[in-house]
């Protein structure tokens, strides 16, 4: 598939992507995510490796729209899931879980 990432036009194939991605350890995972494989990875190394570009020469969306099209699942994870401290484990536990809607 014919895509355009950071003004440069690639040539992916879903098949190359899983080579490109072979043996490249995940960092963690915090924003948008492309699960390749059994693994997530951060759309931003994704896009560092299949294109051998620098990070800020492209955007996560740009990265986004080639795996979904490739049919990798992308997804957008929480910034901070982390509650805040201080907070006893039932309020811990209600401030992960969300309030509810009325």
């Amino acid at each position: 598939m014919r895509c355009v990432i950071a003004r440069f036009p690639f040539d992916l194939t879903k098949n190359g992507v899983l080579q490109s991605m072979q043996g490249v350890k995940p960092e963690p995972a915090v924003g948008e995510t492309v699960v390749i494989g059994r693994r997530t990875y951060p759309a931003k190394q994704v896009g560092q490796v299949i294109t051998r570009q620098d990070r800020r020469d492209f955007s996560t969306g740009e990265v986004l729209r080639a795996m979904a099209k490739l049919g990798f699942t992308c997804r957008s994870l929480p910034r901070n899931t982390e509650p805040a401290r201080g907070l006893d484990p039932l309020q811990r536990a209600s401030a992960l879980l969300g309030s509810p809607t009325v």
